[in-house]
C-alpha cells in the first residue's frame, strides 16, 4: 500500500502537534496547516525536533475556501483531521458569532473539498456533547444534551454536519472522536499545552502555579455530590489521545469502517476528582501547590467519564499511560518553558 498523506488542520496546537508526531512515527506523511491565531511556532518546532525533520507547514485560514482548494490541489491528501477551531468557552459566550462563523465555516469548507476529492475526515469532537448526564460512564449511545456554550454547540453541530454529509455524498467518510479531558505533554518535553493568557484548563493552571507564574490555584466548588466534593473528570494523556487518531485514520484509510460515519469515546474510563489530580501532581513531582477553594463556576458538569469499550473493540486502542507519567510530563514541559 502506498504511503498515505494526512492533513492536520490546526496542527501547530496542543493536540494537533502530538497527533502529528504519532502519525509520522506510524508511517504517514503529514501536512500541517494553521493560521496561528491561538498558538505560535513553539510546538511546530518541537515536532520537527522530535522527528528529526521538517514537515510541510502552511499558514492559512480554513474559512478561506479558495485557500482550502489550493491546499488540496497541492498535496495528495487521503485524510483530514480537523482541529482548527476557536475553543475558549467563556469567549464563545461573549462572542457567539465569532465562534459559529469560524468553527462551522472552516469545517464546511474542508468537507466540501474533501467530498470532491474522495477524502476521509476525522473530526475533533468533545465529551461536552453529553452535558450533565444521569448515566455514568457515558457510552457513544448516551443521549447528547443541550450545549452549555456556543463553543460546545459548535461541536454538536459539526458532528451533525459530518453525519449528514457522509450520508449525502458518496465521496466522503467520517469519524468523530469525543475527547474527554486531554492533559500532559510529550515525554520529550519538546511539545505540550501552551495557553495564551490565563489558562482555561486545569493542568496548565496547576503547572503555572507550581512554577510561580500564578499566585494561587482556585478549585471551583467543594460541595458537589462526589466523594471529596470536587468535580470528577476523565483525564486522558495527550499521547494516548494522539494514538487514538492514528488508529482512527488507519481504520478509514484501510477501508475497515463498518459505517460511513462512526463515533468513538476517547477516555480512560476512570474518574478522577480535581482534588485527586492536585494531590497526584504534588506527590509525583514532590512539591506543594498553593491552592484554595472558590465558588462553583456556572456550567461546570458535576462528573463525567467515558466507557471506552467501543474504541478498544473497534479501533484496537486503549489508554495506557498512568496519571503519574502524565503529570510528570506536564511538569517537565512547564519547567522547560521556564528554562529550568
Amino acid at each position: 500500500m502506498s504511503k498515505k498523506t494526512v492533513l492536520v488542520s490546526g496542527g501547530a496546537g496542543f493536540i494537533g502537534s502530538h497527533v502529528t508526531v504519532e502519525l509520522t512515527q506510524a508511517g504517514y506523511d503529514v501536512v500541517i496547516a494553521d493560521n496561528f491565531s491561538n498558538c505560535d511556532e513553539t510546538n511546530y518546532k518541537g515536532v520537527c525536533a522530535i522527528l528529526g525533520k521538517e514537515l510541510p507547514l502552511i499558514r492559512m485560514d480554513f474559512c478561506d475556501k479558495a485557500a482550502v482548494e489550493d491546499l488540496f490541489a497541492k498535496y495528495p491528501i487521503d485524510a483530514v483531521i480537523h482541529f482548527a477551531a476557536f475553543k475558549a468557552v467563556g469567549e464563545s459566550v461573549d462572542e457567539p458569532l465569532k465562534y459559529y462563523r469560524n468553527n462551522l465555516l472552516s469545517f464546511i469548507n474542508i468537507l466540501d473539498v474533501a467530498r470532491q476529492k474522495g477524502c476521509n475526515v476525522l473530526f475533533s469532537s468533545s465529551a461536552t456533547v453529553y452535558g450533565q448526564t444521569d448515566q455514568l460512564p457515558v457510552t457513544e449511545k448516551s443521549p447528547r444534551q443541550p450545549a452549555e456554550s456556543p463553543y460546545g454547540n459548535t461541536k454538536t453541530m459539526c458532528e451533525d454536519i459530518l453525519r449528514d454529509s457522509v450520508k449525502a455524498y458518496p465521496g466522503v467518510r467520517g469519524i468523530a472522536l469525543r475527547y474527554f479531558n486531554p492533559i500532559g505533554a510529550h515525554p520529550s518535553a519538546l511539545i505540550g499545552e501552551l495557553p495564551r493568557g490565563v489558562p482555561n484548563n486545569l493542568v496548565p493552571f496547576i503547572t503555572q502555579t507550581a512554577i510561580g507564574k500564578r499566585a494561587c490555584l482556585s478549585v471551583f466548588g467543594n460541595d458537589y455530590p462526589t466523594p471529596d466534593g470536587t468535580c470528577q473528570r476523565d483525564f486522558i494523556d495527550i499521547v494516548d489521545l494522539a494514538k487514538a487518531h492514528v488508529c482512527a485514520v488507519t481504520r478509514m484509510c484501510e477501508n475497515k469502517m463498518k459505517q460511513e460515519y462512526e463515533i468513538f469515546n476517547v477516555g480512560t474510563g476512570r474518574p478522577l476528582s480535581v482534588l485527586e489530580l492536585i494531590n497526584a501532581f504534588e506527590k509525583v513531582n514532590n512539591l506543594k501547590l498553593n491552592w484554595k477553594y472558590a465558588p462553583r463556576r456556572p456550567g461546570d458538569v458535576v462528573a463525567i467519564w467515558a466507557d471506552p469499550t467501543l474504541a478498544e473493540q473497534e479501533l484496537g486502542w486503549k489508554a495506557e499511560r498512568s496519571i503519574e507519567e502524565t503529570l510528570a510530563a506536564a511538569w517537565a514541559w512547564e519547567k522547560r518553558l521556564a528554562g529550568k
